[in-house]
Parts: C-alpha cells; structure tokens; sequence
C-alpha cells in the first residue's frame, strides 16, 4: 500500500472505476448470451429488443472507456451477424 495521500486515492479510483468497467464488459456479455438464445428460439421479437439494447451498451461502454472504439465496432459487427443468423 502506498504512503503518499494522493496515491491510496488513486488506487482507492482506479479500483472502482475498474468494478464500473467490469460491469459494462459483464452486462456485455449478458445481452450477447440473451441474444442469442432469442435467435436460436426463432423469436424475432425478443431478438430484435436484445441487439438494440446490446448495441445500446456497447455504444455507452465505448463512450466511457471501458471499451475500446475498434473493440465496440467488432462487437457490434459480432451482434449483426449474430441477428442475421449467420
């Protein structure tokens, strides 16, 4: 553990803003999942909720730098084809 003040703050930040990071790539991971099962069920409804709200995420995660911005486009390319049914 650091002595100087200001360093314990930064590891104190940097370990929640690692947990927030963390969370967007988990919830990520979630819709990908949800996506397809709604694909693999043949419910075009449900499916077309899950990439909205998935690429909706992404867009979020990238916004706030969890995610890299060629990560979030791969990923979002990845949840079209998926949606497709390729």
């Amino acid at each position: 553990m650091a002595n100087i003040h200001s360093q314990k703050k930064r590891i104190l930040r940097a370990e929640r803003e690692r947990l927030e990071n963390r969370r967007y790539t988990s919830k990520i991971r979630t819709f990908f999942r949800r996506l397809a099962d709604a694909v693999s069920d043949g419910d075009s409804d449900r499916a077309d909720t899950e990439h909205r709200e998935l690429v909706s995420t992404i867009d979020k995660a990238v916004k706030r730098g969890a995610l890299h911005r060629n990560s979030g486009a791969r990923k979002k390319a990845r949840a079209a084809r998926v949606r497709t049914g390729e």
